[in-house]
C-alpha cells in the first residue's frame, strides 16, 4: 500500500500539557473527601482516591497525544494498488460514539459524532477518523471547540475539498444539575470548504438523518 504523505500537522506544533499526575490526583481526592465532611479512611472510601485517579488518567489520556498522527496513513486518490478511484465523492461516517469532560464543571458529556468530507488528493481509513475523535475528546473540552478541532485536524492532514462535523451530546452539567432537563441534548456543527455551502450542509444533515434523534 502506498501511503500519501500528509500535510504538516498544525497540532504537532501545539504545546500539549503534561499527562495526568495520578498520585497527585489521588491525594487531592482524599482532601476533597475530607473537605465535604467524609472520612477517607472508612471502608467504603479507602480506595476511592486511587479509583478516581485511574478514572481521570483514562478520561484525559488525549492531552499528550497528537490527533493528526492518526491520519498519517492517508492513501493517495487514484492509487490503483488500493483501489481508490481518481474522483471520490463525499465520505460520511456516522454514529461515532464519544465521551469527554466538560471543562467548566468537570462533568462528563457523551454522544455521537458524524464526520463528512470531500476528498482532495487523499482518503483515510475509517478507523483513523474514529481515532481522531477519541484523542480530541479525551481532554478537558467544550463541545463547540471539540467539533472545530476535529474539522481542523482533518483539513490540516488531508487537505480535503470540504469537511463537516456534527456532534450530538448529552451533558451531565445540564442533566444532573436540573431535574427538568434530563433529556436535553446539544447539537453543534463545524464546517469547512465545500461542506460549508448551504446545499451541501443540508444534504449531509439529511443523510445523517435519524441518528440525530438517538442517544
Amino acid at each position: 500500500m502506498r501511503a500519501f504523505p500528509p500535510a504538516l500537522h498544525a497540532t504537532t506544533l501545539e504545546r500539549r500539557p503534561p499527562g495526568v499526575d495520578r498520585d497527585r490526583v489521588a491525594d487531592l481526592v482524599r482532601e476533597l473527601l475530607i473537605a465535604v465532611g467524609e472520612d477517607p479512611d472508612r471502608e467504603g472510601l479507602r480506595r476511592t482516591p486511587e479509583r478516581v485517579a485511574d478514572n481521570w488518567v483514562e478520561l484525559l489520556s488525549g492531552t499528550q497525544q497528537d490527533a493528526a498522527s492518526a491520519l498519517d496513513a492517508a492513501i493517495a486518490v487514484g492509487d490503483p494498488a488500493d483501489d481508490v478511484p481518481a474522483a471520490c465523492g463525499m465520505v460520511l461516517l456516522r454514529d461515532i460514539r464519544f465521551r469527554s469532560v466538560c471543562e467548566h464543571h468537570l462533568l462528563p458529556f457523551a454522544g455521537r459524532a458524524h464526520i463528512a468530507y470531500l476528498p482532495g488528493d487523499a482518503v483515510v481509513g475509517f478507523g483513523a477518523l474514529v481515532r481522531v475523535v477519541d484523542i480530541l475528546a479525551a481532554r478537558a473540552q467544550v463541545q463547540e471547540r471539540l467539533g472545530e478541532e476535529i474539522a481542523s485536524t482533518i483539513v490540516g492532514a488531508l487537505a480535503p475539498r470540504g469537511v463537516l462535523v456534527v456532534l450530538d451530546a448529552v451533558h451531565q452539567c445540564v442533566t444532573m444539575r436540573s431535574s427538568l432537563q434530563t433529556r436535553s441534548s446539544t447539537l453543534t456543527i463545524a464546517a469547512r470548504g465545500g461542506c460549508a455551502e448551504p446545499a451541501a450542509r443540508a444534504e449531509i444533515i439529511s443523510l445523517i438523518g435519524g441518528s440525530l434523534d438517538a442517544h
